[in-house]
Order: structure tokens, then sequence, then C-alpha cells
């Protein structure tokens, strides 16, 4: 029986429904970057649990409490980084959308130090109501 990797461990401990159980996570100087230019109200850094909680916040408010991350694949690299593979759904600007991101992880000492998501920008999905 083949143990999963101690990283997958700490990620499936993420509830973004629940950002207090998630402190147990994550540590307290993270450094949350998201890069998407089509966002830009949301484009940028995010610091500390509080930063990551007001991302999430930030993108409820933008998608009517809409968005859902479906993971599609996560992946340990090593002992550190781990690359997850992720599609979005939201309804935002009027509609309905799925987009895939990658997500690369940083964790250590079983928590998630910091985080880079890169959504793509050449191929969201425009989906019909």
């Amino acid at each position: 029986m083949n143990k999963e990797h101690p990283n997958i461990e700490v990620l499936k401990k993420l509830d973004l429904s629940n950002m207090e159980a998630c402190a147990e996570v994550l540590a307290e100087d993270l450094v949350w970057h998201y890069f998407n230019p089509e966002l830009p109200e949301l484009h940028g850094d995010y610091y500390g649990i509080e930063g990551f909680g007001n991302f999430f916040n930030k993108m409820g408010q933008n998608t009517g409490a809409t968005f859902k991350v479906n993971v599609i694949s996560t992946t340990p690299m090593g002992d550190e980084m781990v690359v997850t593979h992720v599609k979005d759904t939201m309804f935002l600007k009027g509609r309905n959308m799925e987009v895939d991101a990658v997500v690369v992880w940083s964790i250590a000492d079983g928590q998630i130090q910091e985080a880079w998501d890169i959504p793509a920008m050449h191929s969201v999905k425009i989906k019909e109501s």
C-alpha cells in the first residue's frame, strides 16, 4: 500500500469555506501570489492567513459566491513543492465560465509557506446558462 505524500495530506486539510480550520496548515507569514491581469482588482500578493482569507472573500464577492475550485490532479515535486491542476468555475462579468489553473505550493514543516495561483488566460470556457 502506497502512503500518500505528506504535503498532499496538508493540502487535503484546506477548507476554503472555513478559514479558521485552515489556520492549522497555513504559515503565519504565508504569501499567496495571484496572477491575473484580467482581474486587476484581485491580481497581486496576499500576506498571512488574513490575506489568504481576504483573497477568497474577494473572489466570492466578485463572483456572487459562485467561485468553486475543482481539483483535477495534485503532484508532489520533491520534499517541498506540490503542483495542483484545478478547474475553477464561476459566474463572472455576466457569464458562467470555467478556467484551468495551476497552483504551485511551497510546503515546509507541515504548513503552506507560499503559493502561486496561475490561471489560463487564453482558453477560458464560457458556459451557456
